[in-house]
């Protein structure tokens, strides 16, 4: 019998939360992440090709990140061990949100995911030493189509719950959204109601 798994749509069309239960006992816990047939049953079908793990201590920020639209790459990210306050900026132009960001915690206690589709940047800063984040990705890295949006340009305004404290030179000198380099469009979704 398969996992059963929540897919939320958040206010920014497209990002969605997704919540999978975790089962707990005296010798620990296990938890289902992902299942390819069942999230299809649920209308997620997208394909990765790539994990990617990082660990971090305590206000670490990493972020925030994206790759141009001919390398453009979904995340569904998620926190194995510790927490991170988690973000998104909608970077597709034409979109009623362009310029706006999403955020919230996944940790290992909550469990939850966050997939980030193409054409938005996307970082996160951990709230707790320690803290391990394995994100899926449906296109490979590609370092010439990478590209970084600043983390505290104060059009965006990203309500960080806590000041960062390890941040790398790229992600600080990274351009505010009026001088970055991006090539989203966005369209809007085909009614099925039609």
């Amino acid at each position: 019998m398969p996992v059963p798994v929540e897919i939320e749509e958040t206010e920014i069309e497209g990002v969605l939360l997704i919540k999978t239960p975790i089962y707990g006992d005296h010798r620990g816990y296990f938890q289902e992440c992902y299942a390819r047939d069942s999230w299809a049953d649920k209308g997620f079908r997208e394909t990765f090709v790539q994990d990617n793990l990082s660990k971090s201590c305590k206000g670490t920020l990493r972020g925030m990140h994206y790759q141009l639209s001919s390398h453009g790459q979904g995340k569904l990210v998620r926190a194995l061990e510790g927490s991170i306050y988690d973000v998104v900026i909608d970077l597709r132009r034409g979109s009623p949100t362009f310029g706006n960001w999403f955020g919230c915690e996944l940790s290992a206690e909550n469990g939850h995911a966050l997939w980030v589709p193409i054409g938005f940047a996307h970082g996160f800063i951990a709230l707790q030493d320690d803290t391990l984040v394995l994100y899926k990705v449906t296109t490979p890295w590609a370092p010439q189509a990478e590209r970084s949006l600043n983390y505290k340009d104060p059009r965006v305004n990203i309500q960080w719950p806590i000041e960062p404290t390890a941040v790398s030179p790229k992600d600080e000198a990274a351009p505010f959204l009026d001088a970055a380099e991006y090539d989203f469009t966005w369209a809007p979704p085909i009614r099925k109601d039609i």
